[in-house]
């Protein structure tokens, strides 16, 4: 996939159509949003948003620095993202597989237990459900937490009676240094119309790779594929083995495995054609 690029001046006219909608409703600007499934060929400008200084342990960052994020596999559904602002989320966090350091932020999803934890660390400044304890309600987030923006996109997921949870699952997107990460928690359906112009452009993936337990190969390809991300990083590997899945892009992507435990991306590093990067760990 080639780099996309839009010149200034269009860009800070979409920009500016979203932040009006935004900020009607009070709320950070998203360069994910569907706009991008209109308009496949946009890049969106990077920005940081108004009021954030980007530095770490007390020096300004050089502009590599300022682009680059850092994603390393934990474990199972953990991903630890650490953004150029210093902000560390953990994804699906359980407690189980644990990063480094204690993340600032952790993400969750309750389709079984090692998605979720009822007493995490009480050092963690946030913790977002993927579900609501309210009936009948979508979980909801929008946080502008350091340099980072954080939303959601719920979908349905099936319980152990057998039947169908409504919104019980997170789609957590995170906007940074200009890349646009999502991840699928425990997804187990394929996305409808409404949830892929919610999403918008993702440039990373971090896609379930069980094969059966989230949804079959098949079915989870045709998600990514339709996503249209740069970089597809596996996670939740159960079951058949990890080459059932890569087989389902016949060519349509390239398949690497990651040389190093923590990957540097940034908005001007990411592959020209669309790549499944097999983290070390899994």
């Amino acid at each position: 996939m080639k780099l996309r690029t839009l010149a200034f001046g269009f860009s800070a006219f979409l920009l500016s159509a979203f932040s009006s909608a935004y900020a009607q409703e009070g709320l950070p600007v998203s360069q994910c949003q569907a706009i991008a499934q209109k308009l496949p060929h946009v890049r969106f400008a990077s920005f940081s948003p108004p009021g954030v200084q980007l530095a770490q342990a007390g020096k300004a960052l050089t502009l590599a620095e300022r682009e680059e994020v850092r994603i390393t596999f934990v474990g199972h559904s953990t991903y630890f993202i650490e953004t150029p602002g210093g902000i560390g989320i953990a994804t699906d966090y359980s407690g189980v597989y644990r990063p480094d350091r204690l993340p600032d932020v952790v993400t969750m999803n309750r389709a079984h237990s090692t998605h979720y934890s009822l007493t995490p660390d009480p050092g963690i400044e946030m913790v977002l459900h993927g579900w609501s304890d309210v009936p009948g309600e979508k979980a909801k987030h929008q946080e502008m937490i350091g340099d980072v923006y954080i939303r959601n996109v719920v979908s349905d997921i099936r319980n152990w009676g057998g039947g169908i949870e409504e919104n019980g699952n997170s789609i957590f997107i995170f906007e940074v240094a200009g890349l646009c990460i999502g991840h699928l928690g425990h997804l187990h359906f394929e996305l409808n119309e409404a949830q892929y112009t919610e999403i918008g452009r993702l440039d990373i993936l971090m896609v379930p790779v069980d094969g059966g337990l989230t949804m079959g190969a098949d079915s989870m390809s045709r998600v990514v594929q339709r996503l249209r991300s740069s970089l597809i990083l596996p996670m939740h590997r159960f079951g058949p083995p990890l080459d059932t899945f890569l087989a389902m892009f016949d060519g349509k992507f390239d398949i690497a495995y990651a040389k190093e435990k923590t990957l540097r991306v940034s908005i001007r590093s990411l592959p020209k054609k669309p790549t499944i990067l097999v983290p070390q760990g899994l």
